[in-house]
């Protein structure tokens, strides 16, 4: 359990530098992000996936491409919230994904859900009016660019859930990567700004830190009870407020603070009740 928590923290803070610096680079064109953070993680996997001779492309290749568009929706769509939103607001927000997932689960793939789950799951909604209605600083086009961004990752988590087995982990990302690439560099030509100095070595680490972030949670789920180390996820949350805090400067209001809380608590306990 000891090393399981260890690989938690490692994970999300490589996601909170990730998101960190995503949010630093508020003067580049979002899928120029986007470009730079899937081809760092497109070669990283890839080498990986050759070395270990696993079959790159994989068994259900229509499931993973369909998984691969979603994932880039939603990373572009909550790149373009942080240039609105402080980070740990950001993040924050965007971990009501799970509650998309089990809602699209239980249309789709005819899951059920507890009374006590739609309880927590309409309190982290609470918790999501809280933030907005009584905290003026909350620019709406952020939040809704966020909220949007979790619905399309609560969408992924559903279709990764249907591809099941069926394919190796980092073949699916593979494919994720790969698209992001393609997709970003396509979508960034007309705009592209050629980054300067050291500037170069910080985007190209976006898709390092994201894929020792990716790499570090799963270590953490094979060798501990998903049900003990899940919650440990939300600590990115309280790394990228002091990122924000002590980096960006940015400020939350008791309002603000109190409705993280409400969203985080309530996903956290969803997942120990989902789990048991």
């Amino acid at each position: 359990m000891k090393k399981a928590v260890l690989f938690m923290i490692i994970s999300t803070f490589s996601f909170s530098l990730m998101n960190s610096f995503v949010k630093y680079f508020n003067h580049i064109p979002t899928f120029e992000i986007v470009f730079f953070r899937t081809i760092g993680s497109l070669v990283l996997a890839t080498a990986y996936i050759l070395i270990k001779g696993i079959p790159i492309l994989g068994n259900n290749r229509k499931f993973m491409m369909f998984r691969a568009f979603a994932g880039i929706i939603a990373m572009s769509l909550f790149f373009m919230s942080l240039k609105y939103l402080p980070v740990g607001t950001a993040v924050s927000l965007r971990y009501l994904a799970p509650i998309y997932a089990a809602i699209f689960a239980v249309f789709l793939l005819k899951e059920r859900l507890k009374p006590i789950q739609w309880f927590l799951f309409l309190f982290a909604f609470a918790g999501v009016l809280v933030l907005k209605g009584f905290d003026q600083n909350i620019n709406t086009t952020g939040l809704l660019l966020v909220l949007a961004a979790s619905v399309f990752s609560g969408l992924v988590y559903v279709i990764i859930r249907k591809i099941g087995n069926s394919d190796h982990p980092l073949v699916i990302v593979n494919y994720f990567m790969f698209v992001g690439t393609i997709v970003g560099a396509l979508l960034s030509i007309n705009n592209w700004v050629t980054p300067m100095g050291s500037d170069w070595l910080l985007l190209l680490s976006l898709g390092v830190f994201g894929f020792f972030g990716q790499v570090f949670m799963t270590k953490a789920f094979q060798i501990a009870k998903t049900n003990l180390v899940a919650p440990l996820k939300y600590i990115e949350v309280i790394f990228t407020i002091m990122v924000g805090i002590f980096w960006f400067g940015d400020i939350y209001s008791l309002w603000s603070l109190l409705g993280i809380l409400m969203i985080v608590t309530a996903l956290i306990t969803n997942v120990i009740i989902g789990k048991r």
